[in-house]
């Protein structure tokens, strides 16, 4: 049996979608290192070492978009790529997880 179709991603421009991904990266990456869920410090270090260059390329991504005049951003298009992208679930790793009641 195949797994479920994805939905398609909405249209963006090649600097939305850089946008979109390098946000992306930046989110895996403090979910790497946030202390409530990280259990290594050699990997949490990793990740922020990587954070640095995965900012730096989120930085550009916007500043190409607004050199090139996309100076608003479509939230509701935007969003819609998150969600299929599982950006939902990627971002979560960021929050504290709730208490355990053990």
């Amino acid at each position: 049996m195949l797994p479920p179709e994805l939905p398609p991603l909405p249209a963006l421009t090649r600097a939305e979608s850089e946008f979109i991904d390098c946000w992306l990266e930046v989110v895996d990456q403090l979910g790497r290192i946030n202390p409530a869920r990280a259990t290594r410090t050699y990997g949490a270090l990793r990740a922020a070492q990587a954070l640095a260059v995965r900012a730096a390329a989120l930085r550009d991504a916007l500043a190409l978009m607004h050199a090139r005049g996309e100076n608003e951003l479509h939230t509701p298009t935007l969003a819609r790529a998150l969600r299929v992208l599982d950006g939902e679930r990627r971002a979560a790793r960021i929050t504290v997880p709730p208490e355990s009641t053990s």
